[in-house]
């Protein structure tokens, strides 16, 4: 069964969520995010830089969510949840699933980064300049969105479930609403019952 080494608010929500999607079998393991113990040897040979989620499947063990996300859809997805590879809605649904990570995932990251580790003396100009940059990638996921349902179309897929914890960080960090086409967006993301059951399960409420 797969272990998702997991702190409430954290990037394995991803992982989570997606297998609910996909009705596959996984344990949550719970992870002490004192410092302390992120710089432990024991934590470091999970993920050799401290971070939380560390996902394990038999002899595999594995750091970085969208990676997990990928291991996961290819081992237990059985072709759902992706396009065909190779085609060119997979292309763009790679775009989607790297953008929200590397693009709209590091600005967001960097304003919480710089807001913990300088609290005593944040640099405003940095904050404001992740703040502009988050807008600017919301604002493409926004205009992206013109028109659908989901980001590839009218068909849900792990994509959006990459873009989900995103769009999550951003409300809970930026403290605005989202823009244009990503209210109702979140709308329909958080009102699916596997969105609904990954909240759950985090929060140790799971039925």
């Amino acid at each position: 069964m797969l272990k998702i080494f997991h702190a409430p608010g954290t990037r394995g929500f991803r992982v989570i969520w997606l297998c609910e999607e996909l009705g596959t079998p996984y344990e949550i393991v719970p992870v002490d995010m004192s410092p302390a113990y992120r710089a432990s040897p024991e934590w470091r040979k999970l993920n050799p830089v401290g971070k939380v989620p560390v996902m394990s499947d038999g002899a595999l063990t594995m750091f970085e969510s969208g990676a997990m996300v990928q291991y996961v859809l290819d081992k237990y997805g059985k072709g759902r949840l992706q396009p065909a590879h190779g085609s060119v809605d997979y292309g763009i649904y790679l775009q989607w699933c790297w953008f929200a990570e590397a693009t709209f995932g590091r600005a967001l990251g960097e304003i919480v980064n710089h807001r913990r580790e300088f609290k005593d003396n944040p640099l405003q100009d940095v904050i404001a300049e992740m703040q502009s940059r988050s807008r600017l990638a919301a604002d493409a996921v926004s205009k992206a969105l013109t028109g659908k349902n989901w980001i590839l179309g009218e068909e849900f897929s792990a994509a959006d479930v990459m873009l989900g914890l995103t769009l999550r960080s951003y409300l809970k960090h930026m403290g605005e609403d989202l823009p244009g086409n990503l209210a109702p967006y979140w709308s329909r993301l958080t009102a699916r019952s596997a969105y609904k059951r990954a909240e759950a399960a985090e929060s140790g409420k799971a039925k």
